[in-house]
């Protein structure tokens, strides 16, 4: 399965983005609101500059104590990011993010960004594969 079909049967309303500047409270905020476990950072909402999950933020909670919120999004960014594009396997994909420990990844083409996976969308595609190709092998078994 290739992302651009992960992304389709999806349907949600998009990628959350903050500009760089906003504070980690801000995003904090937003990722609580709309039970999202990362924003991406993007000056335009275009292109992907960085990006902030969850554990970007309870990491530096540790690390600082509160007053990490009040840090820019920048601070705590990763942003040197792995991203895929919408004709990458759902295999490729699982791969990067379990080699690389991280849950979320851009979908980019042409430099802009056009959705978000997550580990959860690709394994529950890969998971869908995996019954499509039993039932179709059963069905060959069964003389179907």
């Amino acid at each position: 399965m290739q992302v651009q079909q992960i992304l389709r049967s999806k349907g949600t309303d998009g990628v959350y983005t903050v500009k760089p500047g906003t504070t980690v409270a801000d995003a904090a905020k937003i990722l609580a609101e709309k039970r999202i476990g990362t924003v991406v950072i993007s000056s335009d909402g275009v292109k992907a500059e960085g990006i902030l999950s969850e554990r970007d933020i309870v990491r530096e909670l540790a690390k600082r104590g509160g007053a990490c919120l009040e840090a820019m999004v920048d601070d705590y960014m990763t942003s040197d990011l792995i991203t895929c594009t919408l004709s990458d396997r759902a295999d490729d994909v699982l791969a990067k993010m379990t080699e690389g420990r991280f849950r979320h990844m851009p979908v980019v083409e042409d430099g802009n960004m056009v959705g978000l996976v997550t580990i959860g969308d690709v394994v529950k595609a890969r998971l869908s594969e995996l019954a499509m190709e039993k039932n179709a092998l059963e069905g060959m078994i069964m003389g179907h």
